[in-house]
């Protein structure tokens, strides 16, 4: 993803008080700052990540938003988020409207929830897809964005993971102790499920339903997301590395399954990753 200017667009709310949902912002911030609200925000929030990772605080809960996450935070409930990494970006969305609260009810959204979803769902860019769309039209009375805030909660529904947010975070700090691990230790190529189990004493299945339920991933395809992650921080910051050797850095025996993988994930080869950026 390009890393563009932050794009913002705050709604007026004229002649449009009385939709199902009424838009107070939607826009696309490529540093995200840090952010603290002890009173919450007093509309509906949404925050995804669109590059990097984020950690977000909230009703005495930690939670890492990496790419293919966000949270929905109802009205008020207080919270901070912060970058992870030093390259955070975020999308966000904030409304209300009159049937805001029964909408989301009946798409099964009753509190604050946090989300995962697969990188080939429609939902990394349907924000990005409603900036261009009224950069380039004249929306009066909100008409679109309100038509368009319904079918992202619609999407988000039916392709987000929800998760209880309790159990995330107990399971999250089962995982801590590996999640380290495979941090120092991506760039081993041997390293096997069973090596994984062991570095917190648990059999193979019993990690695999941890790490189902946490990220909706098995315990191998979570650590070899986190291989493509820090080969994309390599091809940025070491232009002169050639792709073979970035890829076994990041712990790939052959370049061309690196590169597959690369391009299953991101969209695009590793070679026009580094371009863009």
């Amino acid at each position: 993803m390009l890393k563009a200017e932050h794009r913002r667009i705050v709604f007026t709310h004229e002649g449009g008080q009385n939709l199902p949902i009424t838009l107070d912002s939607v826009g696309y911030n490529p540093e995200q700052e840090k952010i603290s609200r002890p009173d919450g925000y007093p509309m509906y929030h949404w925050i995804q990540t669109a590059y990097g990772e984020g950690t977000i605080f909230f009703e005495n809960k930690s939670l890492t938003l990496a790419e293919g996450s966000g949270v929905l935070l109802l009205p008020h409930i207080p919270h901070r988020y912060e970058a992870l990494s030093g390259d955070w970006r975020t999308y966000y969305l904030t409304f209300g409207g009159c049937s805001a609260g029964h909408i989301l009810e009946s798409v099964g959204i009753q509190s604050s929830s946090f989300y995962r979803w697969e990188s080939e769902a429609p939902l990394s860019n349907m924000l990005n897809n409603m900036l261009d769309w009224q950069d380039n039209h004249q929306d009066m009375f909100g008409l679109q964005a309100s038509t368009d805030a319904y079918r992202f909660l619609l999407t988000l529904s039916k392709y987000g993971q929800l998760h209880n947010n309790t159990a995330i975070s107990r399971n999250i700090d089962k995982l801590q102790p590996l999640l380290k691990w495979m941090d120092l230790n991506y760039g081993d190529s041997g390293i096997g499920l069973s090596d994984l189990s062991a570095q917190l004493g648990v059999s193979g299945r019993h990690l695999n339903s941890l790490f189902m339920q946490t990220f909706g991933l098995s315990p191998y395809a979570y650590f070899v997301r986190m291989r493509v992650r820090k080969s994309k921080e390599l091809l940025v910051s070491q232009p002169a590395t050639t792709v073979k050797k970035i890829s076994q850095q990041v712990g790939f025996r052959d370049v061309s399954h690196f590169v597959a993988t690369f391009r299953k994930q991101s969209g695009t080869t590793p070679e026009q990753f580094r371009r863009l950026h």
